[in-house]
């Protein structure tokens, strides 16, 4: 019972990935404080400093051997994290113990380790994101003639089709691809800067020499795996980057709460529904019911990540001159958390997308029920065509229309409009041609081109970058 007798947070413990569950991981974090403390003594090795090839190997061998248990010790008594894997790490490396750390601030590890997991978290992000994007494209290719009602306001609006609503849907999040792109792409590193960001103590440790100080903070960047780092910066790399990177990710969210309430209400007219498995449950009490759990746990965590943003608003906005320390329970918090739920996002929404069920019948049924209405302007120009006077007709139409909308209303019944036209003698110029007048296809405009443009145009430019990546198998946890 011992391993459920304290909270855990449903985000790793329930929904996240592996991959992303690890990215926020103590392992990664730390074993990635201890890489960056190899490349600095790697760096200034190269630049003359006393530091012997023993040193750097010793600390190279004990990378991912970390003493947990140690450092939590440590830190209860330094009540400083840095410190304390100073400590752990150097009781693993007598040797090297003298120049762990030599010269840095504990922002050297701790804002370089996390622009690398943010740069990591982007990408991991990135190829399910592209494998969303790639779903729903299959998806609105096939479905890019079927015609169904259009909804502004949530009341019955001009046809369009099946994929070119998917097309909606997909167009926001190829916004959100090129969001985190350039969200990834404009990621520096903070480098080698020192205390205050001045780099005082490795000139200090340079003799002054103010271009071996410039070259320990680019070789050490290279080392880390960015090509730049920023040229200004306090203590701490400015926190308006993470602002940066959580606005995205509560932009894509908000693009997945879109998509999701979209297919909870289309559910609910049984046009479209996700994925529902045989042996799901939909209610305790309702068995027949097929409820949206998906697309509803996906809402629900979009919203959670939409208000994360603001806890990077507010940290940034109090960073008192060269930096406070007030950012660093809330980053701790508000970072993870981000990454760790856009994940799950991303996992839900590939699963649905993936697995999106159509009722063609239900969708012609309603269609069926509105289009008589849509068509009288089509019906009324061809009977001018046919010799007929435009305001009688229209007045003969509204008049049936009438009718037809209170069988609808108040008897509940089905929409008679187009037997009413049928069985008045007025209209026999254009009885037989009513059908073709009526054939849904004919009102849904340039949809299914619209549809093979974007397609070929925005969709497939914008994924191949993602090739590799889509024709791998994903193992979805939802």
């Amino acid at each position: 019972m011992e391993g459920y007798s304290r909270y855990k947070t449903p985000l790793s413990s329930r929904y996240a990935s592996e991959e992303m569950a690890y990215n926020f991981s103590e392992m990664k974090k730390y074993s990635t404080w201890r890489k960056l403390w190899v490349n600095l003594a790697e760096a200034e090795r190269a630049l003359g400093l006393n530091i012997s090839d023993e040193q750097i190997e010793e600390m190279k061998a004990n990378i991912d051997n970390i003493d947990f248990d140690m450092a939590a010790k440590e830190e209860k008594a330094t009540r400083h994290d840095v410190m304390a894997h100073v400590h752990t790490f150097a009781a693993c490396c007598p040797k090297a113990a003298p120049i762990i750390h030599l010269g840095a601030t504990s922002c050297y590890v701790g804002d370089n380790t996390d622009l690398i997991m943010l740069r990591d978290g982007f990408n991991i992000l990135l190829s399910k994101l592209a494998r969303c994007i790639h779903h729903l494209g299959k998806f609105a290719e096939t479905y890019r003639f079927l015609p169904t009602l259009g909804f502004t306001h949530m009341q019955p609006a001009q046809l369009t089709t099946v994929g070119k609503r998917a097309c909606l849907w997909v167009a926001d999040l190829l916004t959100d691809l090129r969001n985190l792109e350039r969200a990834r792409n404009n990621l520096k590193f903070r480098g080698v800067k020192g205390t205050t960001g001045t780099q005082a103590s490795f000139l200090q440790l340079f003799e002054g020499n103010q271009e071996k100080v410039k070259q320990l903070d680019e070789m050490v960047t290279e080392m880390s795996g960015f090509e730049s780092t920023y040229l200004i910066c306090g203590q701490t790399y400015s926190r308006k980057v993470d602002v940066d990177c959580l606005c995205v990710l509560a932009s894509l969210g908000a693009s997945a709460h879109k998509i999701c309430t979209d297919v909870r209400l289309l559910a609910s007219l049984k046009e479209v529904e996700e994925p529902f498995e045989k042996s799901q449950i939909g209610s305790s009490a309702m068995p027949y019911k097929r409820n949206p759990m998906r697309s509803e746990r996906c809402c629900s965590l979009s919203r959670h990540l939409m208000t994360l943003v603001t806890d990077s608003l507010h940290t940034a906005s109090v960073q008192w001159m060269e930096r406070t320390l007030d950012d660093s329970a809330n980053r701790r918090i508000c970072l993870a958390e981000a990454f760790l739920t856009a994940d799950i996002v991303l996992n839900l929404l590939q699963n649905i997308c993936e697995g999106l069920v159509v009722y063609p019948k239900v969708i012609e049924r309603h269609i069926q029920q509105e289009l008589p209405f849509m068509a009288s302007e089509n019906i009324i120009m061809e009977m001018v065509k046919s010799g007929g006077n435009r305001q009688e007709c229209h007045e003969k139409i509204r008049v049936l229309s009438q009718l037809a909308a209170a069988v609808v209303k108040e008897s509940g019944g089905d929409n008679d409009l187009v037997h009413r036209i049928k069985e008045d003698s007025y209209f026999s110029p254009i009885h037989s041609v009513l059908d073709k007048l009526l054939d849904p296809i004919s009102f849904v405009g340039r949809a299914p081109q619209q549809v093979k443009e974007f397609l070929e145009q925005e969709i497939k430019p914008a994924l191949e970058p993602y090739r590799e990546e889509l024709t791998k198998e994903s193992i979805l946890n939802v």
